[in-house]
């Protein structure tokens, strides 16, 4: 998969299940407004929050990550999307890692994640009040997971 852009619409295959996703989910929007699904593809990319999201394999690997996620994790489109998402925690914090994703698994999301996250160039973060949630398709088929967040510090 490419980085989004015009000539691949945002990828706004993927980016419709993100949205499908967290509407199923959330009960709500997570860009209130977008008049289609090339706007909010468009519009989810250049946001002022950071999304990313992984697949579904045993050890799953990022597929997605708007402008804002790539420039804090300092990764470009191609490495970010073979990194497994469990490389963007310390090793120390694995394990925390995994009961959040077993609990995303079991409820669908969570709404006050709070953890730990490294960049590529080993500079550490806190995320908090991150948005975690499965990833359906429009027949419930799960896609993988998704997060997205607005609040982060540099420790």
């Amino acid at each position: 998969m490419d980085k989004p852009c015009e000539k691949n619409n945002f990828l706004i295959e993927h980016t419709e299940v993100i949205r499908h996703s967290y509407q199923h989910w959330l009960l709500d929007e997570l860009i209130a407004g977008s008049a289609s699904e090339l706007d909010f593809a468009k519009q989810l990319f250049e946001a002022d929050f950071a999304v990313v999201t992984h697949n579904t394999a045993a050890d799953p690997i990022f597929n997605y990550a708007n402008q804002k996620a790539l420039e804090l994790f300092e990764f470009d489109w191609q490495g970010f999307t073979r990194l497994p998402s469990k490389y963007s925690a310390e090793a120390v914090n694995q394990s925390e890692r995994e009961r959040l994703l077993a609990l995303v698994t079991k409820n669908g999301y969570i709404d006050d994640y709070e953890g730990i996250r490294l960049s590529n160039t080993g500079k550490r973060f806190i995320i908090k009040n991150a948005v975690v949630w499965n990833l359906v398709d429009k027949h419930q088929v799960y896609q993988g997971q998704a997060a997205c967040f607005n609040q982060w510090r540099y420790l």
